[in-house]
């Protein structure tokens, strides 16, 4: 990802930023220029709370070039407790201790180097709330 890209979508990365509908209230995550439920462009920054719980989820064994070193890693759906669904790497817990409609919070951790020099890759991931 190329670093002037990832500055601008640090926000939804690092903290869960997305949008509000002014008309609707319908909630995106991550912020979208146009509404995707009535097509309002006024939109507010919506800050999630990053609290949700896993809806599904599966062991990753065979990853792009950049997420080998993590592999095996879990891929899950969470479903936040505003209603968005989101797809995000689990950390924290053990394969065997995963299981459907698992409380989690959102926590930021590495997910990828770019080679040896590059930068560090920093994002989102879920992990139990114990």
């Amino acid at each position: 990802m190329q670093i002037a890209k990832s500055w601008r979508r640090q926000g939804s990365h690092l903290r869960m930023e997305g949008v509000m509908c002014t008309k609707c209230k319908t909630l995106a995550f991550p912020a979208v220029m146009i509404c995707t439920n009535c097509g309002e462009s006024e939109l507010d920054m919506y800050q999630f709370k990053g609290t949700g719980r896993v809806i599904e989820y599966t062991v990753v064994y065979e990853a792009p070039e950049n997420f080998n070193e993590q592999v095996p890693y879990i891929a899950a759906l969470v479903k936040l407790d505003e209603g968005i669904t989101v797809t995000a790497m689990l950390t924290d817990v053990e394969i065997d201790e995963v299981s459907d409609n698992m409380p989690v919070n959102m926590v930021t951790r590495r997910i990828a180097s770019i080679g040896e020099k590059g930068p560090i890759v920093y994002a989102y991931k879920f992990a139990p709330i114990i």
